[in-house]
């Protein structure tokens, strides 16, 4: 089955697809600085918390191999790299695998063999230390998203298991396919996997308010690849739940993460902590699609998540090629227009945080966890070594 791809790839080279304009048109643009990939994410040319940390990876990646380290010693040059990484983790706070990208760079760097090495071998060996475990990262996500499908596909089958080949129709939030990862995606991989086994019905999309990564990225990859679907408004999910939910087996709402905390709480695009309650109510379960990467082990709970607050005029502007009398779509213009009064004060968080008590299950590329007897996600059988170096600092 084909599918999009965000983000292309060879040493020293770098290349993310505009999805600002998608549907409408397919444009790469060339990613060559820690600059030019801080504005690529940071204006959402690219989103979704995989991509994010992979494009910012690998534009340094591409940056290094090009030139741009001048320093003298082994020193200075692990310094210049946290630095550059330091500056490209303010362009998206609240997605942890960007953190942890990061973090897993400056740990490989640090690690590289220059015992005996001359300066001009050292600074070598602790580029291609960045730069091999930068591509590492490329390659681990594809891998990661196809077990999350996996994972996923099999407990949601489990889930409604009056026949082995009965039918689920499911729900999702925002995007979180081949745009958002490096191919297959994380809750649409779930949604893709269900499709490809025969277990899928059909599948819904919301609109996303107020980027509509959901209308113009989702339901776009969703036709790209003939899996049946149909978009809705954010504020119809509830009705959708009451009026067709039985006659269409409406299964599940599967969404992604950009940051799952230690007791399961889930910041995700906003909007979702909606869904959740909309779930619950229904009878509906409410599943977390999300790799390892994104569980953040040491904040506690969602109250300790940043919260991005994006800017006003996504509110109350909307932008996009102009629509010819015809039904046609003219990419050569477009047109910003005014949605509401511009001088309305404005609260635009770009996530919310849902609690754990209401997500049933949580998919990794290790497994699926669900709540155990007193409540509680437990994430130590995915994440044994990390949580065995959280537990021996406490």
């Amino acid at each position: 089955m084909a599918t999009l791809q965000a983000i292309k790839y060879s040493r020293g080279k770098l290349q993310v697809l505009d999805q600002l304009r998608l549907p409408h048109e397919h444009h790469y643009d060339e990613i060559t600085t820690s600059e030019e990939a801080f504005d690529c994410i940071r204006s959402m040319r690219v989103r979704g918390a995989p991509a994010i940390a992979i494009v910012a990876a690998l534009a340094h990646a591409a940056e290094l191999h090009n030139g741009s380290c001048t320093t003298n010693t082994p020193e200075e040059t692990i310094a210049h790299i946290d630095s550059r990484l330091d500056y490209l983790k303010q362009s998206r706070p609240t997605a942890v695998d960007l953190s942890n990208a990061i973090s897993l760079l400056k740990v490989a760097v640090r690690a590289a063999e220059i015992d005996g090495l001359e300066h001009p071998e050292a600074k070598e060996a602790i580029l291609n230390a960045y730069i091999e475990t930068a591509e590492d990262i490329l390659a681990r996500d594809l891998e990661n998203n196809t077990a999350i499908g996996a994972f996923g596909a099999g407990w949601l089958q489990q889930q409604h298991n009056s026949s082995p080949d009965r039918k689920i129709s499911v729900l999702t939030h925002c995007n979180t396919g081949s745009l958002a990862t490096s191919g297959h995606g994380t809750a649409l991989g779930v949604i893709r996997t269900l499709h490809s086994r025969g277990l899928l019905q059909h599948a819904y999309c919301t609109e996303t308010r107020p980027y509509n990564q959901g209308s113009r990225l989702t339901s776009f990859e969703l036709v790209f690849e003939g899996i049946p679907a149909t978009l809705i408004t954010d504020s119809m999910a509830g009705s959708l739940f009451a009026v067709q939910g039985a006659a269409m087996n409406i299964g599940a709402v599967i969404v992604g993460a950009d940051r799952v905390v230690r007791n399961g709480d889930t910041a995700n695009k906003i909007g979702t902590y909606s869904l959740a309650v909309l779930a619950r109510h229904h009878g509906i379960k409410f599943v977390v699609a999300a790799p390892t990467t994104s569980i953040d082990l040491v904040t506690e709970t969602g109250a300790g998540i940043e919260i991005e607050e994006r800017k006003r005029e996504e509110l109350t502007q909307i932008s996009g090629p102009v629509v010819n009398a015809d039904g046609s779509v003219d990419t050569s213009r477009t047109a910003r227009v005014a949605i509401a009064d511009q001088t309305i004060n404005v609260w635009n968080p770009a996530f919310d945080v849902t609690p754990n008590a209401l997500i049933d299950a949580i998919v990794t590329e290790k497994g699926t966890v669900v709540k155990g007897a007193d409540g509680k996600f437990d994430f130590s059988g995915v994440m044994p070594e990390r949580w065995a170096a959280l537990v021996g600092k406490a």
